[in-house]
């Protein structure tokens, strides 16, 4: 086998360390917060060796950022065939994804690196939100429905999100999520 054929290949126990390493560091933040989470910690609670993780990753940051990069979107619910309902989901569904423990951190730790590596990371994490609202958006269209463009949808939808997440502005909460829909469906004070 090349070198290059075995540090490409996804499964393997390149792809169990990185599993475990990655569970291992969600459960730390999860438990302890991202600011006292240490590669030495995650090595013990993955069961490998700390070297790895500095060769693999290098910094906390780097890990965090590469563990938000690869979280999948497993858990979407599906889609009940009515765009406000729909969108509803799919937005409570972000912003618990944003709420549970953690999870803000990872995003933080995706978009912090310099400069070129912020960019590509807000690009990656503005894929996979566009990835969730998607769906909705083209089945709405197939049913020969007008839904609103994705660029609003993210403008008044997900980034009212994320940014009263980042903040920790109360009253975030499933209400105010079918709020943003119903003006957004309906226009301001919209009949939700």
């Amino acid at each position: 086998m090349n070198a290059d054929a075995s540090t490409k290949r996804p499964g393997g126990r390149s792809g169990r360390v990185r599993a475990a390493v990655h569970d291992a560091a969600v459960a730390l933040v999860a438990e302890r917060g991202a600011d006292r989470v240490t590669l030495p910690a995650v090595a013990r609670r993955a069961g490998v060796n700390s070297s790895t993780l500095y060769r693999r990753w290098g910094s906390v940051a780097a890990l965090l950022a590469d563990v938000a990069g690869h979280r999948d979107d497993a858990g979407a619910p599906p889609l009940a065939g009515d765009l406000r309902t729909d969108l509803e989901c799919r937005a409570a569904w972000t912003l618990t994804e944003l709420s549970r423990p953690g999870g803000i951190a990872f995003f933080r730790a995706e978009v912090a690196p310099g400069i070129d590596e912020r960019h590509a990371g807000l690009r990656e994490c503005l894929d996979r939100v566009s990835a969730r609202f998607r769906p909705a958006l083209d089945a709405a269209r197939e049913r020969g429905e007008t839904p609103p463009s994705l660029e609003r949808v993210l403008d008044r939808i997900v980034a009212p999100l994320y940014f009263r997440v980042v903040f920790s502005l109360p009253g975030t909460d499933d209400g105010y999520v079918r709020a943003l829909v119903a003006e957004l469906l309906d226009g301001p004070g919209g009949d939700g």
